[in-house]
């Protein structure tokens, strides 16, 4: 059930990739958004890990870690040039959707759910933070010393 929409989620990553390298516009590197998408990846692990519970008596945390990600994603829609980092959260974030959004619904609705499904469905929410993380880290660092000479230069 989850290795499809990594496959999909890949898919469209690519793609705006393709999009974004033609037309060279894309958000600067940002440590905060850096930081926000690796402690939402460890925190989203962790909730997951207890859908073998009741899903009302573990609300608390989940009601916590939903609410960062909509922040992180808020934060994320505000940055210039930033659509492809959203666009992976919208999917990351989305109920009807089979990553954490959708994990949360499942759990809702079923009230517990097995070891073996969380298990396969930690891999395919892991990935999809991995590559919203990855591609921060990968982003032009501002500060960093050749393009701080190359702007100082070119002005």
């Amino acid at each position: 059930m989850f290795r499809k929409p990594t496959a999909y989620l890949t898919a469209i990553l690519f793609s705006t990739f393709l999009l974004f390298s033609q037309c060279r516009t894309i958000s600067g590197f940002d440590q905060y958004a850096y930081t926000q998408g690796t402690a939402l990846k460890v925190d989203a692990m962790n909730i997951m890990d207890k859908a073998t519970k009741p899903y009302a008596s573990q609300q608390a945390g989940i009601e916590d870690v939903t609410t960062r990600i909509e922040k992180a994603y808020e934060y994320e829609k505000h940055r210039p040039q930033n659509l492809f980092t959203v666009k992976m959260w919208e999917i990351v974030k989305n109920p009807d959707r089979n990553l954490f959004g959708g994990f949360i619904k499942r759990w809702k609705e079923k009230d517990t759910l097995s070891t073996a499904f969380i298990n396969e469905a930690k891999i395919q929410v892991g990935e999809a933070f991995d590559m919203i993380v990855e591609l921060e880290s990968k982003k032009i660092k501002y500060n960093d010393s050749k393009v701080t000479s190359f702007l100082s230069t070119n002005q």
